[in-house]
């Protein structure tokens, strides 16, 4: 039979304490939003070595290791660690060679970058010179374009013709419409229209050509002519949809010039009606003439 244990009696020596846990590490405090500073903080300059971590405890970054800071933990978008002032530069390298590298491809690349760009300005400048050959846009294209040809047909003056001009410094504008009267008519039998551009920063010369040359190919049913001794190059556009009716049909011709990169275009329209079959319009080469002779007038005279 166990004999049952008994109490401690006065005089037994006492049982030795629990063994404490080794103590971890000192720590140090880290930063808080606290604007004061902590009295038990350590004076500014001290530093401590970071304590060795074993276990799963290892695995996971611990404030101050790289990539630590302004990396938040996947997952957790509360995890991004405080920025604390700038990051200090790194001291300059002294042994020269990559220092140096580095430092030579940075000033290369700014003075790379710098004579770029002073070339770009250099071939800009000298393609800004504008072929304008003396010619000027004037303020009223209605009282300055000579169109005297078509008078014979047309006496009448139209007295509210319509009249733009633009002084830019990309375009010089100069336009006017008119309407033209055969004796004794209250309305327009005819329509004229003349307008000079004046192209300062860009050359139209290969749009021109383009629109004009090959006008027929985008408009059915107008037939196109080169035309020689007016400008560097000029087209005549023509179509005539009468069919040799009095009554209905309209004749369109128009005369595109481009002298440099000055063009002037000359547009006359006619529209047959059943009311006015007495007032046939001209033939459309009897216009065409009309057209030539009066665009090389008037760029003769914007020429000055």
């Amino acid at each position: 039979m166990s004999t049952p244990s008994q109490p401690p009696q006065p005089g037994d020596q006492p049982a030795p304490p629990p063994q404490q846990p080794a103590q971890a590490p000192a720590v140090p405090p880290q930063p808080t939003a606290y604007p004061y500073p902590n009295p038990q903080s350590p004076p500014p300059g001290t530093f401590y070595a970071q304590p060795t971590l074993v276990g799963p405890a290892a695995a996971q970054p611990q404030p101050g290791q790289p990539g630590q800071f302004g990396r938040p933990e996947p997952g957790n978008p509360y995890a991004q660690a405080p920025q604390f002032g700038p990051a200090m530069p790194a001291p300059p390298s002294r042994g020269g060679g990559a220092g140096r590298a580095v430092l030579w491809a940075a000033v290369g690349a700014v003075v790379a970058s710098a004579a770029w760009a002073g070339g770009v300005f250099l071939v800009g400048g000298k393609n800004d010179s504008a072929d304008l050959r003396g010619y000027s846009a004037p303020s009223n294209m209605c009282s300055s374009a000579d169109y005297s040809s078509f008078r014979t047909e047309y006496p009448e003056d139209d007295s509210t013709p319509t009249k733009t001009s633009l002084k830019n410094v990309a375009l010089d504008e100069s336009y006017c419409s008119l309407g033209l009267k055969k004796t004794g008519s209250s309305y327009a039998d005819a329509y004229l229209s003349m307008q000079l551009d004046l192209h300062r920063k860009t050359d139209p010369g290969p749009e021109f050509t383009a629109t004009w040359r090959n006008y027929g190919d985008s408009h059915t049913g107008y037939d196109v002519s080169p035309v020689s001794g007016i400008g560097d190059e000029a087209y005549l556009v023509g179509q005539d949809t009468t069919s040799g009716s009095s009554s209905s049909g309209s004749r369109y011709a128009t005369l595109a010039v481009r002298d440099g990169w000055v063009t002037y275009t000359m547009t006359y329209s006619a529209y047959f009606t059943s009311y006015d079959q007495d007032k046939n319009p001209p033939a459309l080469s009897d216009v065409d003439d009309w057209l030539k002779k009066d665009a090389k007038a008037t760029l003769g005279q914007l020429r000055g």
